[in-house]
């Protein structure tokens, strides 16, 4: 999958969804580890992806959450 397709999917999520996607790519690198450990991993570039991939998940939460923070602190004010 592209980048910015990929993106875009993530940014539609919500922060619940976006954490459950966070947790399976980082039972997906365990996996990926654990294959590398014991020689049988093919691709190796998918260790990178799914890497990346994480720290979207993570940055479009967090984005989202200081969004709905802010938007809490303007609507009490």
């Amino acid at each position: 999958m592209k980048k910015s397709s990929r993106v875009s999917d993530l940014r539609v999520m919500t922060e619940d969804q976006l954490d459950d996607e966070a947790l399976k790519l980082k039972k997906e690198q365990f996996n990926l580890r654990f294959q590398k450990a014991s020689g049988q991993l093919q691709d190796t570039a998918r260790v990178r992806v799914v890497r990346r991939d994480i720290a979207r998940a993570k940055t479009i939460a967090a984005q989202k959450r200081a969004a709905a923070k802010t938007g809490a602190e303007k609507s009490e004010g």
